[in-house]
């Protein structure tokens, strides 16, 4: 723990749980979609949903959808400036006693069609935990880059994966691996110390069996 963690974040308020966290679970979700999001429906849980807008909330994660930082002074003024991006916003507000108090739920699609659905919780202090990707529980921070690959279940896919990050001198930090049956579809959770490419990424989608590639770079 350094100074900077005791004294919080340099953002806009009020709020670090609930202002400067939610601009980076915002931020989080723009980065894992990988294009320019056009719509959005956030759910509110928990005191997100009932304080939230009194601490701007809601401004602030559309603001970081909007590529902005917690320290960036037009979050204020998030919904004039999706208006104009011609980002589409729905909110909705639910209850969950097993979510974290500070979560969202954010359904975020692109021009194209590209979709994700991730779920994150601000942990106080501008700190965020994203919970679940696309129905998919991972638990990362964002502080590392980190690259999502749903797959076919099948041998070899690993290894694959493994080589290409290799190839372009990516280093694995963590990894994780989860199916829903033998033969079924799997997902891979791999943090990286690096950020990964684009020609990297492209390779990883060609490999035989892969259905799905979602990267938060740093």
């Amino acid at each position: 723990m350094n100074l900077f963690d005791i004294l919080g974040p340099v953002m806009v308020g009020p709020s670090s749980s609930h202002t400067a966290g939610a601009v980076r679970i915002g931020l989080a979700a723009r980065k894992l979609l990988m294009e320019e999001p056009k719509q959005a429906h956030i759910t509110l849980y928990g005191s997100f949903s009932s304080t939230g807008v009194g601490h701007g909330t809601d401004r602030a994660l559309v603001a970081g959808l909007l590529g902005m930082e917690p320290d960036d002074m037009r979050i204020p003024k998030s919904f004039e400036a999706a208006e104009e991006a011609g980002l589409s916003i729905r909110f909705s507000h639910d209850v969950c006693k097993d979510y974290h108090p500070n979560t969202a739920v954010l359904d975020v699609s692109s021009a194209s069609g590209r979709r994700i659905v991730a779920r994150a919780s601000s942990l106080g202090g501008g700190r965020i935990m994203i919970d679940a990707l696309d129905d998919v529980e991972i638990h990362v921070t964002g502080e590392r880059p980190v690259v999502v690959i749903h797959n076919v279940d099948q041998p070899g896919c690993v290894s694959e994966v493994t080589s290409v990050m290799a190839s372009h001198v990516v280093n694995i930090a963590t990894m994780t691996l989860h199916r829903s049956k033998r033969g079924g579809t799997a997902v891979m959770v791999i943090e990286m110390d690096q950020n990964i490419g684009e020609e990297a990424l492209a390779r990883l989608e060609r490999i035989r069996g892969i259905l799905k590639v979602t990267c938060l770079n740093l």
